[in-house]
């Protein structure tokens, strides 16, 4: 699709410094654009930094599911619960999960998944491309990812999914560990667990020192920063954008969770939610030799030099709201008996971020009605695995003016 005929823009402005909005910026510098980027707060301040850091293509799909909604009303308004939705009168909060709510069908999440399977085919490329273009971060091979239950019977979900994904044309290498031979295979874990799923081929990073390696790409190659600038507003004028002052040809709005007012002005129709997800580190007797997942209780669990951090909660409530604490002590009863001698009660790096959730579980990726204005947000639980790719595909659109079919189905008109 041709959005206009216009010359490629010389001057981009990117709002929002995390994973989505710097490589966009990058990949924009690749191609010659001169970019600016600001954010409210600072590099990787959002929910780039708690992150669990997962780069996985067997375990990236969109949120709304139909397993959500077996968890159940009465369950979902319990603080100890994985996903919890705190009482609320706000309509635009009711709009998005009763949205969110007939989005948990089978069927749409096939169509969904089918829209999301090119950006998860890409998405190692793109890490790739940054690093053999200056980034100095690197990705870890996660080898393997191993997802642990208290029993066969607690797989079976995670089972239907990989069939349910391997009807899209994505199939998923694991492998079926029960017994001893389940914990032997992961020394961290608990005599609780009698079964394990092993994945092979999956990759995860430290994701704040990720993001600030893409910053310091940014930087060294000319590209301004621009730290403490919460962006209110932006004016279209005859030959530009103004944007906190000064004009550019282009701006992109790549600042998660809070991004609704600015792309609403863009034509945007979808509601972003922030899906608040906590975490901290501790350090353990024995760290686990990769990550570790734990999908009934919704618990990630990643190595990052001598601690391991503890990430997970789904809790749909106000982007600005203070952190609860009664989510990191779910999070700490959740994992006390499934992982062996992690020092639960001397944390460190308590963190609540904000994940910018859409309805249909689908990100938000091209121009809105104006084709200066583009958006590249809403990846819920997976802007760091897909913001690298978020950001080479956009900033191709942005250039040459042409939209990539990659991204028909995350169209932010939709």
């Amino acid at each position: 699709m041709i959005l206009s005929t216009r010359k490629p823009p010389a001057r981009v402005a990117v709002i929002g410094a995390g994973m989505v909005g710097l490589s966009t910026a990058w990949f924009l510098q690749e191609a010659g654009v001169e970019v600016t980027v600001l954010d409210r707060s600072g590099v990787a301040a959002g929910s780039s930094w708690g992150n669990a850091g997962w780069l996985t293509t067997s375990l990236a799909a969109p949120l709304p599911e139909p397993a959500v909604l077996k968890y159940g009303i009465r369950a979902m308004l319990s603080p100890s619960s994985p996903i919890f939705i705190p009482p609320t009168t706000d309509p635009r909060m009711l709009r998005w999960l009763a949205q969110f709510a007939r989005n948990c069908t089978s069927a749409r999440w096939n169509k969904a998944m089918r829209g999301m399977l090119p950006l998860i085919e890409g998405a190692l490329t793109a890490f790739n491309a940054l690093e053999a273009g200056g980034v100095t971060a690197r990705t870890q091979a996660a080898d393997p990812l191993t997802a642990a239950f208290r029993s066969a019977q607690d797989s079976k979900s995670l089972l239907q999914e990989f069939a349910h994904l391997r009807a899209t044309g994505r199939p998923v290498d694991f492998e079926i560990l029960d017994g001893a031979g389940a914990r032997n295979a992961e020394p961290a874990l608990s005599d609780e667990i009698t079964r394990v799923v092993r994945f092979h081929g999956e990759r995860y990073i430290d994701p704040a020192e990720y993001v600030r390696a893409i910053a310091d790409s940014v930087r060294a190659r000319g590209g301004r920063i621009v730290e403490g600038t919460e962006v209110r507003d932006i004016h279209p004028t005859g030959s530009g954008v103004t944007v906190a002052g000064d004009e550019y040809d282009s701006v992109v709005l790549a600042h998660g969770a809070w991004i609704n007012r600015l792309a609403r002005r863009a034509g945007v129709r979808q509601i972003v939610q922030s899906g608040r997800g906590y975490s901290f580190t501790v350090k353990m007797d024995q760290l686990p030799e990769g990550p570790v997942y734990f999908p009934q209780q919704k618990v990630a669990c990643t190595p990052l030099g001598d601690r391991v951090r503890i990430a997970g909660t789904m809790e749909f409530r106000d982007v600005s709201a203070p952190k609860d604490p009664r989510r990191i002590q779910s999070l700490v009863a959740q994992t006390r008996a499934l992982l062996k001698d992690a020092h639960l009660d001397d944390r460190q790096d308590e963190w609540v971020g904000a994940r910018p959730c859409t309805a249909d579980g689908l990100p938000l990726i091209g121009a809105g009605n104006d084709p200066r204005v583009f958006v590249a947000g809403g990846h819920g639980m997976w802007g760091i695995f897909l913001g690298p790719v978020t950001g080479s595909l956009l900033a191709e659109e942005i250039v040459t003016g042409r939209r990539p079919e990659a991204l028909r189905a995350v169209d932010p008109l939709r």
